[in-house]
């Protein structure tokens, strides 16, 4: 079998953790960003991890981990 390649485009997007967990950022981050209030720009700074029905699909993708 051939190697499995990694999607580039995700590999910028997600990170994945030592113990194999694939965490995201939340979208909305950078257009009008001085309207939203201080504590949802917060909330955006920090990394979520994928919804667990994603995991599958998102495995896919990052093949050997994004390093």
């Amino acid at each position: 079998m051939p190697k499995m390649k990694t999607r580039k485009s995700a590999k910028r997007r997600f990170k994945v953790t030592g113990t194999g967990k694939i965490m995201r950022m939340k979208g909305m981050r950078s257009h009008f960003r001085r309207r939203k209030s201080a504590r949802n720009q917060r909330a955006m700074d920090k990394m979520f991890e994928i919804a667990p029905s994603d995991r599958k699909r998102f495995k896919k993708l990052l093949p050997y981990g994004s390093k």
